[in-house]
């Protein structure tokens, strides 16, 4: 176990330090993404560092080859595509405590499961938003499908983007069932797949109704910016709860997902 912790920390401070200096994360990120990872590394080992560097590597990847896409939305976004520490701990926190959970009770199935499901809802979640864009059409709110509303809109979905989701969620349910637990190949994917789908769908759902949303008076564009828009001008809140930003609701996503995967795994295995 020691030389397992040992190696972990290796490999997350180089993982980390390289995305940092290609840009994918700032300081504050690089650190957070070194501690989920000694974390991630260090008490799952190898099958767990996977899952973990296919979402982040799948995703810094999307984000930079589709960044020029996104460029005219970045008024619409609380953040911008370099990561910071709380971006990185929305995405990676509960993933990490599925791993120090993995630490108290080696044997269990369900550990895995809850791991999987919430790295594959962020993976979903940030692949929809990352090649929604693409989408030829106008994306709907999830809660009202008949109304259009502008790309990048908090709650907004199309068809690209939810393919995307269900791709996002592919790659994980495949890693994770062949590393998981061989007696339960197909069962793994399938329920991988399904947590990272429903996760994706919770943070639109969220996004529609609940998320705090704000309008700059100058541009008179709706944003998740706050205080200040990217023109400088002070934003307002129109709708949604005041603490619940694009942070927390990335949260919920990789719990939703995560508490899907546990409780299949539980039941199941």
């Amino acid at each position: 176990m020691l030389i397992q912790v040992s190696s972990g920390i290796l490999i997350a401070a180089a993982v980390s330090y390289a995305a940092y200096r290609a840009g994918s994360l700032n300081q504050s990120g690089a650190w957070g993404a070194f501690l989920e990872g000694v974390v991630i590394f260090g008490l799952g080992g190898w099958p767990w560092a996977i899952l973990l560097l296919a979402f982040f590597v799948s995703s810094s990847v999307l984000t930079r080859t589709f960044g020029t896409r996104k460029a005219g939305l970045a008024e619409k976004f609380e953040k911008g595509g370099q990561r910071d520490i709380g971006q990185v701990l929305a995405n990676g926190g509960i993933a990490a405590l599925f791993a120090g959970l993995h630490f108290f009770f080696p044997g269990a199935s369900w550990t895995w499961m809850g791991f999987a499901g919430s790295l594959a809802a962020v993976n979903a979640d940030t692949w929809a938003t990352e090649l929604g864009v693409l989408n030829p059409s106008m994306p709907r709110l999830v809660t009202r499908l008949r109304l259009q509303v502008e790309r990048g809109t908090s709650g907004g979905v199309s068809l690209y983007g939810t393919l995307a989701a269900i791709g996002g969620a592919a790659l994980i349910g495949l890693l994770a069932g062949l590393l998981g637990p061989q007696d339960g190949f197909c069962v793994v994917i399938g329920v991988t797949i399904l947590s990272g789908f429903l996760g994706a769908m919770f943070d639109s759902l969220l996004g529609a109704t609940v998320q705090a949303i704000y309008r700059c008076p100058s541009c008179d564009k709706e944003t998740e910016r706050t205080p200040v828009h990217s023109c400088g001008e002070k934003t307002a809140r129109i709708r949604g709860w005041l603490w619940l930003n694009n942070d927390r609701v990335n949260l919920a996503c990789a719990a939703i997902g995560a508490l899907t995967g546990a409780l299949a795994g539980w039941w199941i295995f």
